[in-house]
């Protein structure tokens, strides 16, 4: 189990952490997991969240994956972008509230430039989810964003 506040590795706040423990990481991978909450955020009237949410979860193991590591080296803790997810899939609508998830994200690339491919899973009861997220963490993002506002203004 890692004991750094989630609020310091995700580029989130409030109420936008899904996630709520990191049980494990190493150079390739990361284990996550939470308990769907009835009045979380993303909650149905049935307390329930829909499956689609998985996307974020995926995402936030991933972003909480780079926090740990630059976490570890001692470097600030970097935003990074979702770029898009292939081939989700889910063989629940949604996610039961009190339901246990565990998500499972593998590093399968990562090159120099910040680009990034991860291969994850979300399981609990019942319940599989699969998905390839690709990503992209500038090695600094405070200027790239600061960059690319300047050239939409133009």
């Amino acid at each position: 189990m890692i004991d750094w506040p989630l609020a310091e590795l995700l580029p989130h706040g409030g109420d936008m952490i899904l996630i709520e423990q990191i049980l494990a990481f190493d150079e390739e991978q990361i284990h996550t997991r939470l308990i769907v909450r009835p009045n979380g955020l993303f909650s149905r009237p049935d307390g329930s969240m829909p499956a689609w949410v998985g996307i974020e979860l995926m995402a936030q193991s991933v972003a909480a994956f780079a926090g740990c590591h630059a976490r570890q080296r001692g470097d600030d803790v970097e935003m990074g972008f979702l770029l898009g997810s292939r081939k989700f899939e889910s063989n629940v609508e949604n996610f039961p509230a009190g339901t246990e998830l565990t998500i499972h994200g593998i590093r399968s690339l990562e090159d120099d430039n910040g680009m990034g491919v991860f291969e994850c899973h979300i399981n609990g009861t019942g319940i599989h989810v699969t998905a390839r997220l690709n990503v992209y963490r500038p090695p600094h993002a405070a200027q790239y964003l600061h960059e690319s506002q300047e050239s939409s203004d133009d």
